[in-house]
C-alpha cells in the first residue's frame, strides 16, 4: 500500500507531460522533424528550429512559414498549434515601398487536468475540423468572412 501514491503520481505526470518510459527513463514525445505543410497546393518542408520544455518550432528555409507547438499546464491543460505565414506587400500609402505582413491560424485545445480523455478531445477536434472543411470548406469560408 506504500507504493500507491507513487503510482498515482507517476500516472498523473505521464498524462500531463505526454512522456513514455523507455528502459526506465522518461522521454518526452515530440513532433517528427521535419514537418511539412501544404498551403495553396504548395507543400513546404519545415525543419525544427527550436525545442524546449513543452514547446517546438518548425520553419521554412526563408522564414516565411512558421509552425509552433506549445503545451502549458496549470489548473487546465492547454495545447496550441500555430501556423504563421509572413510576406512582403506593397505599402498602400507608398507603393514603391514594401511592408511586412503576417497571418496566423491557431488550433487550441483546452481541457481540465482530469475528466476528459485524450480520445474524447481528439474526437471533438476532429468533429470541429470536419464541420469546417465539409462541402469544400463552406463553414470555414463563412467564418473567415465574418459570419457567425
Amino acid at each position: 500500500m506504500g507504493d500507491f501514491p507513487a503510482i498515482l503520481k507517476s500516472s498523473y505526470k505521464e498524462r500531463l507531460n505526454q512522456t513514455r518510459s523507455v528502459f526506465g527513463m522518461e522521454i518526452v514525445m515530440a513532433f517528427s522533424d521535419p514537418q511539412s505543410v501544404t498551403i495553396g497546393g504548395v507543400t513546404t518542408s519545415l525543419p525544427r528550429v527550436s525545442s524546449g520544455n513543452g514547446t517546438g518550432a518548425f520553419a521554412s528555409g526563408d522564414g516565411s512559414i512558421l509552425m509552433e507547438v506549445r503545451n502549458s499546464y496549470g489548473k487546465r491543460i492547454r495545447r496550441t498549434v500555430r501556423l504563421t505565414t509572413k510576406k512582403l506587400v506593397s505599402d498602400p500609402l507608398l507603393p514603391s515601398s514594401n511592408i511586412p505582413v503576417s497571418g496566423a491560424v491557431y488550433l487550441v485545445v483546452d481541457v481540465p487536468v482530469q475528466g476528459i480523455t485524450a480520445a474524447e478531445i481528439k474526437d471533438q477536434a476532429v468533429g470541429l475540423l470536419t464541420n469546417l472543411t465539409a462541402s469544400t470548406n463552406a463553414n470555414l469560408i463563412k467564418a473567415l468572412g465574418g459570419e457567425a
